[in-house]
């Protein structure tokens, strides 16, 4: 069975992408879903000072270790400042240092949300140009704008954006 490791690019305890993440995983059939919550891998600031003097922390070295694993992505990103949240990028720079490649060449869905009309498009935007330097196979990317209106009882409920979603993951389980 293929496995779709699934990343949400926040800290937040209640993040809606995280929300985002769970109601499309349930979406995609016949695959092992494997998430990474980033609170369960607490990393120091990156500097290379820090790493020479400790070497690559170990949680660093788990995570590479199922993104190894991994035959595709599900990334959802927090935006925060029009960036990513801070605890994804130190936790990329870290895997970095093992692996340039991180993604591996694997298809990924890159998504975000916010509770704002542009959805998240900066930092979807930001991604998707990052990414394939870092061995993303973007295969599609998916911004859901005003969660708060779109999305209630753990579902999109706006009829364009759910038929969007749809054909965008119909897409990227045929890279499966």
């Amino acid at each position: 069975m293929k496995k779709v490791v699934t990343i949400v690019g926040s800290n937040s305890q209640n993040s809606i992408n995280k929300m985002l993440i769970v109601y499309v995983s349930n979406l995609i059939e016949d695959v092992e879903i494997i998430p990474i919550d980033l609170n369960d891998y607490i990393l120091p600031i990156y500097g290379v000072d820090f790493e020479a003097e400790n070497g690559i922390p170990r949680a660093v070295k788990r995570l590479d270790e199922i993104i190894n694993t991994a035959d595709a992505f599900i990334i959802a990103l927090a935006e925060h400042n029009g960036s990513y949240a801070a605890v994804f990028k130190n936790t990329i720079d870290w895997l970095s240092r093992l692996n340039m490649q991180i993604w591996r060449e694997k298809p990924m869905l890159l998504m975000t949300t916010s509770p704002g009309a542009r959805g998240g498009a900066t930092v979807l935007q930001s991604a998707s140009t990052y990414f394939p330097f870092m061995g993303a196979k973007i295969i599609e990317t998916f911004s859901l704008p005003s969660f708060y209106d779109n999305f209630k009882e753990g579902k999109i409920i706006e009829e364009n954006f759910r038929k969007e979603l749809e054909d965008k993951k119909a897409k990227f389980s045929k890279e499966l």
